[in-house]
This record gives C-alpha cells, structure tokens and sequence, in this order.
C-alpha cells in the first residue's frame, strides 16, 4: 500500500494518542491503522462514508474514540452493530488479533469499504456482513455499538444475537441517563466508564450491560 501523504503527520499523532490511552501497538498494528485510516480517506471523497473530512479529525474521531473501548473487550467474539465503515470493530481487530470481530450493517457502500478494508489490510479476523440486525443469527460473546441506536432499541434489536452470559457494550454521548432508564427489566447496566478521547473535546461514555442473572465467564 502506498503511504499516505500525510502519513508522518497524523503518525505522530496516532502515536501520541495511542500512548495517552496506554496501548502499546507493534510496527504491523501501526501500519494497519494507518492503513485504514488512508483507506477511509480516500474512498470518503467518493462515497461520503463519514462526515468527518479531515486525517487529522479522523485519527481523534475516528481511530483513538474506537481504542479507547479496548480495555472492556474481551471477546472471543465480538460483534460490531451498525458498524458503517467498519468502526470500532477494525480498529479493535488490528489492536486485537485473538478477538474474532464480525462487522454488520446493512449500506452496502459501507460493507464494500469494510470488505476491501479486510483484503487491503491482511486481517484474518474479520468478517464483514451486510443485513439488517432482525434478519442476521449467531451467538457472541459481546456485542458493541457506536451510536447505532437508543439503548433500548439496542437490546431489543440485538438480544437474539447475544450468548448467555455476554454483555452489550454502547459508546454512549453524555446524555444517556433517560435511555437507561428506559431499559426492558431483565437488562441491567453493570458498569459505566467515563472514556477520555486524545484531542477530541467531546465526553464519550461506555455503558456495559447484561441479562439480568447473567453469569460472566470472564469477570
């Protein structure tokens, strides 16, 4: 792959992110996440994926918002629900090679990037798959979102995908409180983390949630 032009630039910036959130990458998890970003930087000018423009927003926006959840993912398998152009689920692919990630949405311009994301990028973890949530079936072990919907519409639209004893993770804004107090009564928040996101002045917040009862095998 060609490096991008502004590869030195956001580079240190990634590196300087990555850093504040004390995750530690190889040479070939930086070369992917560069590579990613590059990818989503080009193929946005033609197919306006995300309406974040710029390299520098998407190393914040984009990259760093998706790592920071990565001390809460525990897999093995995670499924990333309405993942638009493939995030967080292939950053935490890249930074997690053991975790088995399964992208779904159902834009196909949007599951076209995440597929030619996979080829570019030699990530044998992952896999892109475009439906609608109603119309897909599996059983993971965590399943993740980024503002693909309210809370309730969340559980309610994911729990047939859900394995006993998994947990929901939401990367929630500032102003969930009303959704969790919407929840069904046999779902319950077991964890809220406030998330720190390098050079984005946003508040993010990571709401993790299980069936009542549930019974975790990976406290």
């Amino acid at each position: 792959m060609t490096p991008p032009p502004f590869e030195s630039t956001v580079g240190t910036r990634l590196e300087r992110g990555l850093i504040e959130l004390g995750i530690d990458v190889d040479d070939e998890q930086s070369r992917r996440l560069l590579g990613l970003l590059a990818l989503l930087h080009k193929w946005n000018r033609a197919y306006n994926l995300t309406a974040i423009r710029t390299p520098d927003e998407m190393v914040a926006r984009h990259l760093l918002d998706s790592a920071a959840v990565l001390p809460f993912v525990q897999g093995p398998t995670l499924l990333d629900v309405g993942s638009g152009p493939g995030l967080p689920g292939l950053v935490l692919a890249i930074l997690r090679p053991d975790l088995a990630v399964t992208l779904l949405d159902s834009n196909g311009k949007k599951v076209r990037f995440q597929r030619q994301a996979v080829l570019e990028l030699g990530l044998t973890n992952v896999t892109p798959v475009q439906a609608r949530v109603e119309a897909f079936e599996g059983r993971f072990d965590q399943v993740i979102s980024r503002a693909f919907a309210s809370l309730d519409d969340f559980i309610g639209l994911t729990g047939h995908l859900l394995a006993p004893g998994g947990r929901w993770l939401a990367m929630k804004g500032p102003a969930v409180e009303d959704e969790l107090a919407g929840l069904p009564e046999d779902v319950v928040p077991v964890a809220r983390h406030a998330l720190t996101v390098p050079f984005d002045v946003g508040s993010r917040l990571l709401v993790l949630l299980e069936r009542r009862g549930a019974i975790q095998a990976h406290p």
